[in-house]
């Protein structure tokens, strides 16, 4: 039997998010340059992207560009963005195809105009589509969510639309730009790197945790798989005894 007929469907999570690292020491590994890595890793994007998809994932959100991102080197961030555009453009006819809708959260005026116009378009062409989510976390960082949460509540408290009594972990949860999914209930972090980089850090309070050491422009299905796998044999308590979940 293979790693994928061993997956319950009826356990698979609803929404998977992944930090797609290694992409450059990948290349590097390669002797070649970063940017390829990132090319590469395209190809790995649309392989997971349309496996999700067959196995009944609702949401999947991938950690595409985070705002601490924006400090590397300005030859390769120029390369990511026009790489960015170059494949929502190509890729639009798959994901009507496969009936996936392109989501997005991340500060989208931190993008370039050409990226901004393209990121745009996909969502619009893609907004009816039912299947699952694509959400592309771009100039993202979890710290960046809850401070523009905190400043909304903060403006409607002092506008008198919000009392302080009201604040509560579900109203805060609604002003974060992930208000409109469910918190993923796996994370998946390639290339051997232990830590969580400002990703969804509210959102996965209760997430499991699945590290590989695979970089990114490896991760095949059969990873994929398999993490779904691990998932699906972990107890998940939520504060619970062992004897309370099976009573």
């Amino acid at each position: 039997m293979s790693l994928k007929e061993k997956i319950d469907p009826t356990k698979m999570p609803k929404h998977i998010a992944i930090i797609m690292d290694g992409n450059g020491r990948w290349a590097k590994g390669k002797g070649k340059f970063r940017i390829f890595g990132h090319q590469t890793g395209v190809s790995t994007v649309k392989t997971i992207t349309e496996a999700c998809a067959e196995i009944g994932v609702k949401y999947l959100t991938l950690y595409a560009f985070s705002t601490e991102n924006w400090n590397r080197p300005a030859l390769e961030v120029r390369a990511l963005m026009e790489l960015l555009v170059d494949t929502m453009r190509k890729e639009l006819p798959t994901l009507m195809k496969n009936n996936i809708r392109l989501s997005f959260i991340g500060n989208h005026s931190d993008l370039p105009a050409k990226c901004q116009k393209q990121l745009a378009l996909t969502m619009e062409e893609t907004k009816n589509n039912t299947r699952m989510d694509l959400v592309l976390a771009l100039s993202y960082s979890a710290k960046w969510d809850l401070v523009q949460a905190i400043q909304k509540i903060s403006a409607d408290t002092l506008a008198g639309k919000l009392k302080p009594e009201e604040i509560n972990d579900t109203l805060i949860d609604s002003y974060l730009s992930t208000h409109w999914m469910p918190h993923p209930e796996l994370m998946i972090r390639t290339s051997g790197e232990k830590r969580i980089s400002n990703f969804l850090l509210w959102e996965i309070a209760y997430s499991e945790l699945y590290f590989t050491e695979k970089l990114w422009p490896d991760f095949t299905k059969e990873d994929l798989y398999h993490a779904i796998f691990d998932f699906q044999n972990r107890e998940r308590r939520f504060g619970k005894t062992s004897e309370q979940l099976s009573s």
